[in-house]
């Protein structure tokens, strides 16, 4: 599909003026006609993926409130600068959640920030990741202009859907006001499963695990301290299919069964980075890389270490800058990509944080961001 397909006049519809946030409108337009870079500024909680990010403050978290919530529908609408922790609980109110489980790196994250960022928690191989769960978006692009694209059903959609687009952009394409995004209940059955296994078993097990009729929704292997290697593989679904599932399972391989309450909290401090592997760099040079490769990619890079998620997806682990291109080429010899996620203590010494795109994906980059932002406005992170 030609990319011109993505240019605001193809999609958009403009949003009456009653509606407009015209304060932020204001602050657009004065600094397109000023020519002054724009710095889009939210919770923060974020800020370390990438480096700094010149340009004026331009803070979004007065914009905030839950608009519309229709349980029944699975539909909630938001400003971009609600906190995240506002919205999920509202939506744990009515026993609903976001699926994708967007991390809290730290207080004061907001909505805007965990669709722009598009990262996602342990389930995202089996639930789908932030651009999945977006139906809609308004957004005030580098001329001042108020769009809106998609709405809050999910077949709404003709052209480029920019709305999902907007999902991992950090902000490149515009200033996002409002989402509307798909919900789901809370699963009524959780259990989670552990066993004592090194990386390859683990990392065949949940290949040989993947293709069967089980409900895993999220999995975490890593080499403890004092504990060894340890597989844990959390089930979510309707409460026959789970406990059939563990019988099974632990039937299978020698494991035991977590208390709920206690994995509860171990999941949630793996999503937000707060277990101890996240914590507790092996020294101020060793930096956090995040490496994305298929699900049946064998171990890799064993030498550093190492906590794989979303069934071998994503493969976190600390190792020194100067590993870059030996991190990168493994990777890429793997069918995959490598981002340092958090820089050293010491420093990045000017390693990119990514891959560089390929030329065919940077050309679309760069006319998306024409497109939306023809004065270059947002300044939003190169992260390659």
């Amino acid at each position: 599909m030609p990319v011109s397909h993505a240019a605001p006049s193809a999609e958009a519809a403009f949003v009456p003026a009653s509606d407009h946030p015209q304060e932020l409108i204001d602050r657009v337009r004065d600094a397109v006609a000023a020519r002054t870079p724009l710095r889009l500024v939210g919770g923060g909680t974020k800020a370390f993926v990438h480096a700094p990010v010149a340009g004026e403050a331009l803070d979004l978290r007065t914009h905030s409130g839950i608009l519309n919530h229709e349980p029944s529908e699975l539909v909630v609408t938001v400003r971009a600068g609600t906190p995240l922790a506002e919205l999920e609980a509202a939506l744990e109110e009515h026993g609903q959640c976001l699926p994708f489980e967007p991390p809290r790196f730290g207080a004061g994250g907001t909505v805007g920030g965990a669709v722009a960022s598009g990262l996602a928690g342990p389930a995202r191989a089996s639930v789908g990741g932030a651009r999945d769960y977006v139906l809609g978006a308004r957004l005030i692009n580098g001329r001042g202009e108020l769009l809106t694209f998609g709405g809050q059903v999910m077949k709404n959609v003709a052209g480029y859907d920019v709305s999902r687009a907007l999902a991992g952009s950090w902000g490149a394409l515009g200033l996002i006001t409002e989402l509307s995004l798909k919900v789901l209940p809370v699963a009524p059955a959780e259990a989670t499963l552990v066993f004592e296994v090194d990386q390859f078993n683990a990392l065949e097990r949940l290949h040989r695990w993947g293709g069967q009729p089980l409900p895993i929704n999220a999995s975490r292997w890593l080499q403890e301290a004092g504990a060894g290697d340890r597989l844990c593989l959390r089930l979510r679904g309707a409460v026959a299919a789970v406990e059939a599932a563990c019988e099974r399972l632990l039937a299978e391989a020698p494991g035991a069964r977590l208390d709920n309450t206690q994995a509860s909290s171990d999941w949630a401090a793996c999503r937000d980075h707060h277990l101890p592997f996240f914590t507790d760099a092996p020294s101020p040079d060793h930096g956090l890389w995040r490496v994305s490769v298929p699900q049946t990619a064998a171990p890799l890079l064993g030498e550093w270490p190492q906590l794989i998620e979303w069934q071998g997806a994503q493969r976190w682990l600390w190792a020194p800058v100067a590993a870059a291109e030996a991190i990168r080429t493994a990777a890429r010899v793997a069918g995959g990509h490598a981002q340092l996620f958090r820089a050293p203590l010491s420093g990045d010494g000017g390693v990119p944080r990514a891959d560089a795109p390929s030329p065919a994906l940077r050309a679309v980059m760069r006319r998306l961001r024409e497109a939306f932002d023809p004065h270059g406005i947002f300044q939003a992170p190169d992260l390659f």
